[in-house]
């Protein structure tokens, strides 16, 4: 059951869009769940920013395709690899796949069957049919106006340790709660954690507010208008070990004010639930496990607010 700074709301199936009488306070959802923090909580949120990248080298190989580096590849992961990629070869140090492919598309095209040889192998698990864009591995935001390296499955960047783009979105109401939702049980990754009121990763050829705005409704019922009122909190970016291969992704983080009354509507089954919670329940759910290790660094840069990647 949920604790007294919480009000958990069931899904409602319905497919019509929340009704939002717009504009709500821009600022003082946002203030109001700061000033209920405590000195522990600010500590355990900037602990979550500092912490945010781990260093691959005990767990992943750099892998390079020429002179870009394309990220690290968990060890366990190398030999199935060279197994379904023609060109690639490895070290104690490095793998290198020698593509003598000069475009995108057909760098893509060799990536991507031998991703598909891994997931009939069943080495490769969450395939989504969506692509996602690789510029390289220091870009830290979308390059949208030009060229991408490759653009492959989506499930490939984490086998591959490739860096990755999403959008997260915190929702706060007026009184100083914060929307959350729960993720459906049968979700491949993370399932039954708490997530921010809307997230998702940016696939090939969207830019970060058409991504926002598609997940919000996805995830909450709320109509493309409500990207008017985001919040850029800036961007942050998590490296780190995960049950499928080395997590990359640059966090692009969003705050939302949300006005009296609105209640999310999940549209796409993703969520099982929503939850309105206290800072402190916020906190300590943080600090049990029960969010997922992206969310909670979203939670930290929205409600710290610094506009730079460190």
């Amino acid at each position: 059951m949920p604790d007294s700074g919480s009000k958990t709301f069931i899904l409602n199936h319905s497919k019509k869009a929340a009704s939002l009488d717009w504009p709500p306070p821009l600022h003082e959802g946002r203030q109001r769940f700061i000033a209920s923090l405590n000195d522990s909580h600010i500590m355990q949120l900037r602990g979550l920013r500092s912490d945010a990248r781990r260093s691959p080298s005990q767990y992943a190989l750099p892998w390079w395709c020429g002179k870009q580096l394309m990220g690290y590849l968990p060890r366990t992961h190398v030999a199935p690899l060279l197994q379904v990629l023609p060109g690639a070869h490895a070290d104690a140090n490095c793998l290198r796949w020698n593509s003598w492919c000069a475009r995108a598309d057909d760098r893509s095209r060799y990536l991507e069957s031998a991703l598909v040889q891994l997931r009939k192998n069943g080495l490769l698990r969450g395939w989504r049919n969506e692509r996602f864009s690789f510029w390289s591995h220091e870009a830290l935001a979308p390059q949208t106006a030009g060229e991408d390296f490759v653009h492959i499955e989506r499930a490939g960047f984490l086998f591959l340790g490739m860096l990755s783009h999403a959008v997260h979105i915190n929702g706060f109401t007026p009184d100083g709660h914060l929307w959350c939702g729960q993720r459906s049980a049968t979700k491949a990754t993370d399932p039954g954690l708490w997530d921010n009121l809307s997230a998702g990763g940016l696939p090939t050829g969207e830019s970060l507010l058409d991504c926002a705005a598609r997940e919000l409704w996805e995830e909450a019922g709320l109509v493309p208008s409500a990207t008017a009122l985001l919040q850029a909190a800036g961007s942050i970016r998590i490296s780190q070990a995960s049950a499928g291969g080395w997590h990359d992704e640059v966090l692009h983080v969003y705050n939302l004010p949300l006005p009296e009354g609105f209640a999310p509507r999940n549209q796409d089954g993703e969520v099982q639930a929503f939850a309105k919670f206290s800072a402190p329940a916020v906190m300590e759910r943080i600090a049990a496990g029960q969010f997922t290790s992206d969310a909670a660094l979203a939670i930290a840069q929205g409600l710290l607010a610094a506009h730079s990647i460190p």
